[in-house]
């Protein structure tokens, strides 16, 4: 059963958006014969960055492998942006606009239980932890594929009509305690003030069908914001409840309260919304009453202006409720990744390069309530963030992003890197 929900998904997934076309050729025959000579190194970088796995704003010996890449290709190449990121710039011999590609380069504190040849033996301090570290996500096959573009790409530098950016981001999953990173500060320390692109171009893998392709328009992954609130009320012994203010009662009926939001608050027909109230923590004793309750919870949509309205509901419903009873709400709210939305403009454009690469494997995606700080990118610049299937066939082999089990199938790779390549060549003809 442990896999029931998502492979019916993946089964809903890939009855959508089909066509029965036949496929024409990705890429010309010479731009696929340079994907295809470059292969076996991207297999090789893909493992070899499981076998080492850094955390975020860590990636050194990441980082280091990518610089040495993009130099060797003979691109203009800047090191240490946001701690560890790595940005490559490939000039064109024609004059044209610009197109950034991305891919993120952090594993995460996960101890992998996959038995394969390159399996991550790493360990190291994590808050304070010993713990694993694992790319539980998939970024290796990111940054491989990414680099396999990048060789194909600087090999036809004289006849590209443009100018192609490769971003090598740290710390997607977020930065270490104390420490600011990711997308965010890539673009706070300039990397799109010298040179703007017009277009970015993301991808993510994902527990679908290898090989297959899947985007959709608009909101994509939800904003991921969190939310903690402070209830205070008036200690005394349980034995006399109205001598003082409960606030577990009070905060119990915040928790209700919130749910209406998503419910009965909010444009149901807009986008989906989620308000999770994941801890709840007061009190010492049965017979007391306690001062306060804190509780903490995650907020998730797909809108700009749907994230703006729950934000003031949650305060406004907490603080109001808990007036009611006589006890205060203190609401902190704290924002995370914005919703990653595709430029509909853009994707329309881009959709039919997709086609190219794989015919009827390409698909609808599903809204995906996870977040993504590629958002910030196309917070920008128009962008595009596709998923592709990295599944295997056995259904026993499959599972979720950020699981200690997670197995990405290289059948995906080369679909990857032919994506990638004829996404920018695309744009930057077309322009």
């Amino acid at each position: 059963m442990k896999n029931m929900l998502l492979l019916g998904a993946i089964t809903v997934l890939a009855a959508q958006f089909a066509t029965a076309q036949s496929p024409q050729p990705a890429l010309p025959d010479a731009v696929q014969q340079e994907v295809d000579s470059v292969m076996p190194q991207v297999v090789e970088w893909r493992r070899d960055f499981h076998q080492h796995p850094e955390l975020g704003n860590r990636e050194f010996r990441t980082s280091g492998i990518i610089a040495e890449h993009l130099q060797a290709l003979g691109m203009e190449v800047e090191t240490g942006v946001a701690h560890t990121g790595v940005v490559g710039i490939l000039r064109g011999g024609r004059p044209g606009p610009t197109v950034a590609l991305r891919a993120d380069m952090d594993a995460l504190p996960v101890e992998e239980r996959v038995d394969l040849p390159f399996a991550s033996q790493v360990r190291t301090e994590y808050n304070g932890q010993d713990v694993g570290v694992m790319h539980a996500c998939g970024h290796d096959n990111h940054m491989a594929i990414l680099m396999g573009a990048a060789s194909v790409l600087a090999g036809m530098r004289d006849e590209l009509p443009g100018t192609v950016m490769f971003i090598f981001q740290p710390a997607e999953e977020g930065a270490p305690e104390g420490e600011e990173g990711g997308a965010e500060l890539m673009l706070a320390e300039g990397i799109f003030e010298n040179l703007r692109p017009d277009a970015v171009f993301g991808l993510h893998v994902w527990p679908i069908p290898a090989g297959v392709i899947a985007v959709r328009e608009g909101g994509t992954m939800a904003s991921s914001d969190s939310f903690a609130i402070r209830v205070q009320g008036q200690q005394t012994h349980g034995a006399a409840p109205w001598a003082g203010i409960d606030p577990i009662v009070v905060a119990s009926q915040i928790v209700m309260g919130l749910q209406t939001i998503p419910s009965r608050q909010l444009n149901a027909t807009t986008t989906p919304s989620i308000v999770t109230v994941g801890a709840i923590n007061g009190g010492l004793r049965s017979n007391i009453i306690p001062d306060s309750v804190e509780m903490i919870g995650t907020l998730r949509t797909f809108d700009a202006d749907t994230r703006t309205q729950i934000h003031e509901r949650v305060t406004r419903t907490a603080q109001q409720i808990a007036a009611s009873a006589g006890a205060t709400a203190e609401v902190t709210i704290n924002l995370g990744y914005p919703v990653t939305a595709n430029d509909p403009a853009l994707t329309r454009a881009m959709q039919p390069t997709l086609q190219r690469v794989v015919g009827d494997r390409l698909m609808e995606s599903p809204l995906i309530t996870g977040a993504e700080d590629f958002s910030y990118y196309a917070n920008e610049v128009p962008g595009m963030f596709f998923f592709l299937g990295i599944a295997a066939d056995d259904p026993d082999m499959v599972y979720p992003n950020h699981s200690p089990y997670f197995y990405a199938d290289e059948r995906a790779l080369p679909v990857g890197v032919q994506a990638m390549t004829a996404l920018a060549l695309d744009f930057l003809q077309a322009q």
